[in-house]
């Protein structure tokens, strides 16, 4: 089985339109979000969710009053002040390190897990989608990635489905490191500009960390051709390989506001040079 991993140094950059594009053209898959915190392409491929999951993770402290004495004890030690002086535990603040279930005297916290979000199946006209919410002001979101993905592969292997095209995360941290993990080409979609290519640096040397090969394609590569030149060299210098140079066009825009991908929306510059992309990626993933 072999995954396809996109990934850019930040939100923003085209990643999960380019994503929907591959979906359209890609044969046998099954797709993945792993941007748990701001999951978008399932409105893009317009997916039914068929099956929707709970996900527990972490802990929150829960005070038994019929137990405590009202020591003070665990108010005067929680460094982030979620006990408040009527022993209530704001579980915003807690940070479920359980320091107060250890030092109280009478056991009358209790460490409870929380219900940190959901994770779903849907059904798209382009396959499977695997994809998930986490809750608000929950965290773990690597541990959800980890979910979604281990799901992926789960129905993958049940449908004899040998490959997963996965729409990472933004950024270089927790939820990118899980999506990385078994990933067998990873595609760092980027822009022409100065946070462009200062975070396609450092997704591509994340990749490299964790030895998973990493091509580039700039979008709207014609937007600024000087700082185009300057990631090509950038890539050039770390052994990064341009895979795709995107043009820009309006086009895009009004694929997404019809919520179809664009390779089915136009058959413009923008299309084929996805298709091209396409040819490249499946014939490196030899699928």
């Amino acid at each position: 089985m072999k995954e396809l991993l996109v990934l850019s140094g930040k939100g923003g950059t085209g990643k999960t339109t380019v994503v929907a594009s591959l979906a359209a053209l890609a044969k046998d898959k099954v797709l993945t979000d792993c941007d748990v915190d701001a999951a978008d392409l399932h409105l893009l491929l317009q997916s039914e969710i068929v099956s929707s999951n709970e996900f527990w993770s972490g802990k929150t402290a829960v005070i038994d009053t019929r137990l405590c004495t009202e020591c003070g004890l665990c108010t005067d030690i929680c460094r982030y002040g979620a006990i408040s002086e009527e022993y209530d535990v704001d579980p915003i603040s807690c940070e479920g390190c359980g320091f107060c279930f250890n030092i109280c005297p009478v056991q009358a916290i209790e460490m409870k897990e929380n219900m940190a979000g959901h994770w779903f199946v849907s059904n798209t006209k382009y396959g499977p989608l695997v994809h998930a919410k986490l809750g608000i002001a929950q965290e773990n979101s690597g541990k959800l990635v980890a979910t979604v993905r281990r799901n992926a592969r789960e129905l993958a292997q049940e449908k004899n489905i040998d490959l997963i095209i996965s729409d990472g995360p933004p950024g270089i941290g927790c939820p990118v490191i899980s999506s990385l993990s078994g990933a067998n080409l990873a595609l760092l979609v980027t822009e022409p500009t100065l946070s462009g290519i200062h975070d396609l640096e450092r997704v591509i040397g994340t990749c490299q960390h964790f030895g998973v090969p990493a091509l580039v394609c700039i979008n709207k590569y014609d937007i600024n051709e000087e700082n185009s030149r300057t990631i090509e060299e950038n890539c050039k210098r770390v052994k990064a390989e341009v895979i795709s140079k995107i043009p820009f066009d309006n086009v895009v825009t009004e694929a997404l506001v019809h919520g179809v991908p664009i390779v089915e929306y136009s058959d413009g510059k923008v299309s084929k040079e996805i298709a091209k992309l396409w040819d490249s990626l499946s014939s490196m993933l030899g699928v």
